[in-house]
């Protein structure tokens, strides 16, 4: 069995897959109050289905990028699963699992809003291989990447808050199952050298750089 943790947005998204079906999943958006609710939320997932942790044979966590705070809720979270348990773990960004995601075989853009005409975003091309990888870049510098791109398709769940031009927006649902399965085989890391990928600084640390 794979536990699947994903807490970089105000949403929980967090499952427990075995043979490539789902066997628990919570897809739900908590906000504020998420820093509170993602640990009971996944012990309660764990008590729902008579599943202990020592069940687990390995964990797949996004480290980023997305909230800061929740990036950090979720990797302490799975760190102290996989050092306790003994467990693989290993990494996937929010965009891999949006691309993954997505429902379309079109070129998938994967983008998370990032304010002040700033977004998070990626380019993989119909078999999820990484055109533009993730990165911290303006709208205007990704609409300049998709100038050759005819058909593409953006997934968010940013859609009001994204400045570029298109209609052929998809609303990210993440398929739990397919994200798991597509990343089973990744390289394994040591717990300890599991990390943010903000791919961006953080407000103290661009305000240290300013000094």
């Amino acid at each position: 069995m794979i536990l699947y943790i994903d807490t970089s947005s105000s949403y929980l998204y967090t499952g427990i897959v075995e043979d490539g079906k789902i066997v628990q999943e919570i897809k739900k958006e908590y906000g504020q109050d998420l820093s509170k609710v993602a640990l009971p939320e996944i012990v309660s997932m764990f008590e729902k289905t008579g599943i202990t942790p020592q069940d687990i044979q390995k964990i797949i966590v996004v480290n980023g990028p997305g909230s800061f705070t929740g990036i950090r809720i979720g990797i302490t979270i799975a760190k102290v699963y996989a050092w306790s348990l003994k467990v693989p773990i290993t990494t996937i960004t929010a965009l891999e699992a949006m691309a993954v995601s997505s429902k379309n075989d079109k070129v998938k853009v994967p983008i998370v809003d990032a304010r002040r005409g700033y977004c998070y975003a990626a380019i993989f091309d119909e078999n999820n291989k990484e055109i533009l990888k993730p990165t911290y870049i303006t709208y205007e510098n990704l609409e300049k990447e998709l100038t050759n791109i005819k058909d593409y398709k953006i997934i968010t769940n940013d859609k009001e808050k994204i400045q570029i031009s298109a209609n052929n927006i998809e609303t990210y649902i993440p398929e739990i199952g397919k994200i798991v399965e597509k990343f089973k085989e990744k390289e394994n890391v040591n717990p300890h050298a599991v990390n943010p990928e903000y791919l961006k600084l953080t407000e103290a640390e661009e305000s240290r750089n300013a000094c």
